[in-house]
């Protein structure tokens, strides 16, 4: 069974578009691409108790951090997140960077979908954003002094 392509996400101006869902397929990985426009909102820095992540730049050049390393990412390039580590990405560059995000084991479109709703209506709501977040295995990163 091939699995189903999911509608693309937005949120803000990130674009999700799930290419396989494993908490669907039951595969336990799961693939998508993801669109960050220059200097878009992002994610605040976070880790995932659960899930290892890989992060594959396909056009653009995109900012990602894990622990202490932070790289811009050209088409090509690749970055690894072990489960636990604080990881977050930006793009304060001049174009849309596109990349190709595979996390094991997937937490699934509908964390996506349910971000997008927390935030719908413009202002985030924090409680709402941290309560989705916790729900699915996300712990946000102390603020740095």
């Amino acid at each position: 069974m091939q699995p189903q392509e999911q509608p693309v996400v937005k949120i803000g101006q990130l674009e999700v578009r799930y290419l396989m869902d494993g908490t669907v397929t039951g595969a336990g990985v799961g693939m998508f691409e993801l669109t960050v426009q220059p200097g878009a909102r992002v994610p605040p820095a976070h880790s995932h108790s659960g899930n290892e992540e890989i992060v594959y730049v396909l056009e653009g050049t995109l900012r990602y951090v894990v622990d202490d390393e932070m790289r811009d990412l050209k088409p090509g390039d690749r970055m690894y997140t072990p489960r636990g580590s604080v990881h977050a990405f930006s793009n304060p560059h001049d174009r849309p960077a596109r990349a190709l995000i595979i996390l094991t084991p997937d937490i699934g479109a509908q964390y996506f979908r349910d971000v997008a709703e927390a935030i719908a209506g413009g202002a985030p709501n924090p409680a709402k954003l941290t309560e989705v977040m916790t729900r699915y295995g996300l712990v946000l990163a102390p603020p740095k002094p």
